[in-house]
């Protein structure tokens, strides 16, 4: 009995989006359409085409809303993944399984933030800006029990479980440098980039501290901007404009949310989302991390892509802080060349999803840190929330 699969059923082949900035003026809604039609453009294919939509079930621009504005396609299938950070893979995950079952022939995948500092469109926590500045007083669910004692916002909650690896297997400052130096070199050669300054040790170790033991440095940018991605059956791919990036496999996992810090200490780590998700990814893909030409880590802080690291096999548990050391992520000789945009520590913060579309242009071999000869790249959401990861692979 056959084992049902994604595996090479879709590929990718559209990917748009719009200019990053600090603030763009626009809401979520115009930022997402802009890039949905540079996508459609970049396939060849008329938006009318579209009949499945995946999108992050926080994203603002819902899926009548987004039919009428992109001119009446009819959509069969739709479909919204939780949380955010943690869906910047899984989005791809789903619509491969819509293009294998038959459920739809050309799916949406996109994700708008207006997330700059100045960039609020309306008083929803979802509506732009700074999403813990909106909590107010009516705290819901778990928010009522961390957010009085601190845990308010990403930063602090991350701080937790970085100090604990710091704790367990001695991390180091100069450790976290090194990934955010690795791409921040990558985006100064990225003119999409937002943060192109150059930056070095003593630059990261100057910069203030967030949340202990997490520096401004440390944390992703705060950036306005969309992406989106276009996915179809391999067959149909093969007669579109690019070259596919041929989804090989994709996986998902919960359980273990990091906002349930009651029990951050006590669960057996291989048990943690991001570990399951390897586990299914690389049986899936029928392959190894050691195979993989280029990865893309939820870069939201330097420590979590050390951690990524450990979590998905390509470092031993508590050697990813070694692992990263002296340019080991950095294009064009690292151990393994990560984020060529610059991530969203210096490239923008799209919920991740605009990792994904360098990932693409990696397959198709446009990177403006293009690892040579590349047919295989891993995408992974954040390992701190229900996730997924994804493989790209060459359709050559």
């Amino acid at each position: 009995m056959s084992v049902p699969t994604i595996r090479d059923k879709a590929a990718v082949v559209g990917i748009g989006q719009t200019r990053f900035a600090r603030s763009l003026g626009q809401s979520e809604t115009e930022m997402a359409v802009e890039a949905i039609w540079n996508a459609c453009d970049d396939a060849g294919i008329s938006p009318r085409d579209i009949d499945g939509l995946v999108r992050y079930d926080i994203e603002q621009t819902d899926e009548e809303q987004m039919c009428e504005l992109l001119g009446g396609p009819s959509i069969g299938y739709f479909v919204g993944t939780p949380f955010g950070g943690g869906g910047s893979a899984s989005v791809l995950a789903v619509a491969a399984s819509a293009i294998a079952a038959g459920m739809a022939r050309h799916v949406l995948v996109y994700r708008s933030r207006a997330r700059g500092k100045s960039s609020s469109y309306g008083r929803g926590r979802d509506q732009g800006g700074r999403y813990w500045e909106k909590l107010g007083t009516d705290l819901s669910g778990l928010n009522q029990w961390h957010v009085p004692q601190g845990l308010v916002s990403a930063f602090q909650e991350m701080a937790m479980i970085s100090q604990r690896h710091r704790i367990e297997y001695g991390t180091t400052d100069d450790q976290y440098a090194d990934v955010a130096i690795a791409f921040r070199q990558h985006a100064m050669r990225n003119p999409a980039a937002v943060m192109r300054t150059p930056m070095t040790r003593e630059d990261h170790h100057a910069s203030r501290m967030i949340a202990d033991p997490l520096r401004l440095y440390d944390c992703n940018i705060e950036t306005d901007g969309a992406v989106a991605l276009l996915v179809t059956s391999l067959e149909r791919a093969r007669d579109l404009r690019r070259p596919p990036a041929v989804i090989r496999a994709g996986a998902m996992a919960a359980g273990s949310h990091h906002i349930r810090l009651s029990n951050l200490f006590a669960r057996d780590p291989n048990a943690e989302s991001a570990p399951r998700v390897a586990r299914a990814l690389f049986a899936m893909g029928d392959c190894a991390p050691a195979d993989v030409d280029v990865a893309f880590f939820y870069d939201f802080f330097t420590s979590m892509v050390i951690l990524a690291l450990e979590q998905y096999g390509f470092a031993p548990r508590g050697e990813g802080g070694p692992f990263v050391e002296n340019g080991g992520l950095a294009w064009p000789d690292g151990r393994l060349v990560c984020n060529t945009n610059g991530g969203q520590l210096s490239e923008a913060f799209i919920h991740g999803l605009n990792n994904t579309v360098e990932a693409v242009r990696q397959i198709r071999g446009t990177s403006t840190s293009q690892v040579d000869g590349c047919r295989l790249a891993f995408v992974a959401g954040a390992n701190t929330d229900p996730t997924g990861a994804v493989l790209l692979a060459s359709d050559r």
